[in-house]
């Protein structure tokens, strides 16, 4: 027995010991998050282990007592699991989360006894109760939850959305397989979602080193390898500059100056689309770069950037350069986004009430 669960589970501990020592040894995330990829190591090692309990006593027949238990487990433990890597991997998420997959794990419980969601035959045969799919909607449920998630807080960069799309690839097998090969997808299920998990997260690793630490946009050298390698599409900028970061700094601190940075980035990033990939350059200083648009397009989205920021309590001095053709040097985009940034800036401290903020 032991023989041939370690076996059936050999490739799941390599990659979680695998994914246990990159996260030991990794310093671009923080504790929080690292602690909550442990849990879910920790969660998918012993998600492997009830599944394997499972078959063996239906190999072996009898203990349905013991069976129905188990599968009220296996069946609560998947979008648990789902939830706990959106928990972990879609930042800001709360905890509220977890409710429909507790509410699941309640139904299961009563399953135990009732049968509405699952119930063994005399014979150990599996049959579904009035609620038998539920467990696959629930997952199906989170699995889009999650990609949605990923793909809306990202850079909406090729490299960015592949790994989600992996991911929800992996996922939507979870869906579909079981389908087509039957229970037996069950003991392949774990190493399938670890594997998805570890490749998702070397993926995440390399990106890192694209992207700004405080506020997650793409950073300095991501936009001049942008603009000097990847230019051709390139007809627009639009440069931000916010207001006031000093006046915040020196009265409130450099705390309250990174939570301001924070969350002009979250503005900046709701209001983009597709086209559009935004940076930070440093300090209070971002870029926007868009390809294939139009000045229209533009325009829509400076007004965006403004209702957003709108909302907030910060505010940000925003200009732009566009070219039809897409041929003009982005040294001089640059330069003409600007001058009307600057306009745009010196317009608010000109205001009586904003006079005292100026940097």
């Amino acid at each position: 027995m032991i023989k041939e669960l370690i076996i059936q589970n050999w490739a799941n501990v390599l990659v979680l010991v695998a994914f246990a020592i990159l996260l030991r040894t990794t310093v671009f995330l923080d504790k929080r998050t690292v602690l909550r990829m442990y849990a879910l190591i920790l969660g998918l090692f012993i998600f492997s282990l009830i599944v394997y309990l499972e078959f063996s006593l239906q190999e072996i027949g009898g203990f349905n007592n013991i069976r129905m238990v188990i599968m009220a487990i296996r069946y609560s433990t998947t979008p648990l699991v789902i939830a706990l890597i959106i928990y972990t991997l879609a930042k800001d998420v709360h905890w509220a989360v977890f409710i429909p997959a507790v509410i699941l794990t309640v139904l299961d419980i009563i399953s135990i006894f009732t049968g509405i969601i699952f119930s063994l035959e005399a014979d150990g045969t599996l049959k579904r109760g009035l609620l038998g799919y539920l467990p696959y909607i629930m997952v199906g449920g989170y699995s889009f939850l999650l990609v949605y998630l990923m793909i809306k807080r990202s850079n909406k960069r090729s490299t960015e959305i592949f790994p989600v799309i992996f991911l929800c690839f992996a996922f939507a097998s979870g869906l579909i397989l079981p389908f087509i090969l039957g229970k037996d997808y069950s003991k392949i299920f774990c190493v399938t979602i670890t594997i998805a998990l570890f490749v998702y997260y070397v993926f995440l690793i390399l990106q890192l080193t694209e992207k700004d630490a405080l506020t997650g946009l793409l950073n300095r050298q991501s936009f001049y390898a942008a603009v000097s390698n990847d230019a051709k599409d390139l007809n627009a900028v639009v440069t931000i500059d916010m207001n006031g970061l000093k006046a915040i700094n020196d009265l409130e601190g450099h705390a309250a100056g990174d939570i301001a940075l924070k969350t002009l980035a979250g503005c900046f990033m709701k209001a983009s689309t597709v086209k559009d990939s935004v940076y930070r350059l440093g300090g209070d200083e971002f870029v926007i770069v868009c390809r294939k648009v139009s000045e229209e397009d533009v325009q829509k989205l400076v007004k965006s950037i403004k209702d957003t920021v709108s909302e907030t309590k910060y505010h940000c001095a925003i200009g732009y350069s566009f070219c039809e053709s897409g041929s003009r040097d982005v040294d001089e985009m640059l330069k003409e986004s600007d001058e009307m940034m600057y306009k745009d800036k010196m317009d608010y401290y000109s205001q009586p009430g904003n006079k005292k903020y100026r940097e």
